[in-house]
């Protein structure tokens, strides 16, 4: 039986805009800013992007990808500046969601990517804090792309930064598979131009270090953008100079409820595997005691 062979290069990886492509982890985060270019241009916005940043594993390869691929991402309007350190990088970042304040701006909007390892998230701490609370453009957004190494594989300790993300108010997602990587950047960029937040996107070793088959699909994802209009606008950033308790009231009361309203209407937290035990309808949880079944338990 004579079967039809399709022909693959490694461009395919950057390049297929519907299909299946062979792609790592960190290949997939390069990708990311093009698809996202790609979904602005196919909705009639002129847009930009620019990533930042200071490697670390499991993010030491992602700043030499996009070296490799630099004329590339300039093709696309990417410009790709690695910072002298995470908190330069983070307030280069900050600096591309102001673009109102810019005089006839050349883009409508600017996507933005900082990325650093887990004691890069620390040091960091108070750059990510002011500029996610200065906010995001509502025609741009900004991911927080930050690498953990719980087992300590390749740190002086363990980390697991959702915890300093969340101290600041920063929402995170976390991509368990390559596809994913993709699905929640573009998820990621939607929900921070929505609530006007920055967004977290936690990588580790078993994800962006693996390599996978993957759809892409630039017209095929569709996000869903509740109503936002009992929150009485102000979310995104704020030109004006306003007092602190202004900008916490505006973090509290409209960016994290706004967060809650799209994750919930995108489905985010949703159950991948049933998680019905035996005949019973309901999930449940339980400790099997010495002595009895789990049908004992189950009764």
């Amino acid at each position: 039986m004579n079967q039809e062979l399709s022909v693959v290069t490694l461009n395919d990886k950057y390049e297929i805009d519907q299909g299946r492509v062979l792609i790592s982890g960190t290949q997939a985060l390069l990708r990311l800013p093009l698809i996202q270019r790609e979904v602005d241009q196919l909705a009639g916005l002129n847009t930009a992007g620019y990533i930042s940043g200071y490697r670390g594993s499991p993010l030491g390869n992602y700043d030499l990808a996009l070296a490799r691929e630099k004329t590339r991402l300039e093709e696309a309007k990417i410009t790709f500046q690695p910072g002298i350190n995470e908190e330069a990088a983070a307030t280069s970042v900050w600096g591309t969601q102001q673009i109102d304040a810019v005089p006839d701006p050349a883009f409508d909007g600017v996507f933005a990517i900082w990325y650093g390892k887990g004691p890069g998230v620390d040091r960091a701490g108070d750059a990510l804090k002011h500029g996610n609370y200065a906010g995001s453009h509502a025609n741009g957004g900004v991911l927080v792309v930050y690498g953990d190494d719980h087992p300590g594989k390749s740190s002086s300790i363990a980390h697991q930064s959702e915890q300093a993300l969340a101290a600041n108010q920063i929402p995170s997602l976390y991509p368990s598979n390559v596809q994913e990587i993709l699905e929640y950047g573009l998820m990621g960029w939607a929900l921070s131009r929505y609530s006007g937040s920055w967004v977290g996107i936690k990588t580790v070793n078993e994800t962006v270090e693996q390599t996978a088959t993957v759809d892409i699909d630039a017209s095929g994802l569709t996000i869903e953008r509740p109503s936002r209009d009992d929150m009485g606008g102000g979310a995104n950033y704020q030109t004006a100079i306003i007092p602190p308790q202004m900008i916490e009231m505006t973090v509290k009361r409209q960016r994290l409820p706004l967060v809650h309203r799209f994750v919930r209407a995108n489905n985010i937290d949703r159950n991948i595997f049933d998680s019905a035990t035996f005949d019973s309808k309901e999930p449940g949880l339980g400790i099997v005691t010495a002595g009895k079944s789990y049908q004992d338990v189950l009764q």
